[in-house]
């Protein structure tokens, strides 16, 4: 690594800049804009910038990705962060511990599935009209077969 000039410290920085040191494309960061998640400014000649707070963002961004939460949870939650400020590790932590419970969720939703498919093979029926896995949640199946919306 080279040495840092201290002129570039709160230099704002290049899509292609936040491209190489987040490690991803220019249309994902394009994206992200699109969707609010991150913002920049633009220079004299039109071109983006972005403040360095950006890099702790699309961070925040591609973990949360990573662990499945929904662009719009994660659009939620940084607009409860201040804007121009690198996210700290308190506001990471609050984040995280909403994110913990929704993980949590999803987790104890899997094992349900898990174990519902053991069933499932074992009974070896497959039935759309009796499978919980095959048709989930029909409620209308207690009316009849067929369509029962008209």
């Amino acid at each position: 690594m080279g040495k840092i000039d201290p002129a570039d410290v709160g230099r704002p920085l290049t899509v292609g800049e936040v491209a190489r040191r987040s490690g991803l494309a220019v249309s994902a960061l394009h994206f992200y804009e699109s969707k609010g998640l991150i913002r920049s400014v633009r220079s004299m000649g039109g071109q983006r910038r972005y403040g360095r707070d950006v890099l702790r963002r699309v961070a925040i961004i591609k973990v949360a990705q990573r662990i499945g939460i929904p662009l719009a949870a994660i659009s939620a939650a940084l607009a409860s962060l201040p804007e121009e400020r690198t996210p700290t590790k308190a506001d990471w932590s609050r984040l995280s511990r909403l994110w913990r419970a929704e993980l949590d969720d999803r987790i104890a939703q899997l094992t349900r599935l898990r174990d519902q498919l053991d069933d499932c093979i074992g009974c070896g029926c497959l039935s759309i009209d009796a499978c919980k896995l095959r048709n989930p949640l029909d409620q209308l199946s207690e009316h009849g077969s067929g369509p029962q919306r008209l």
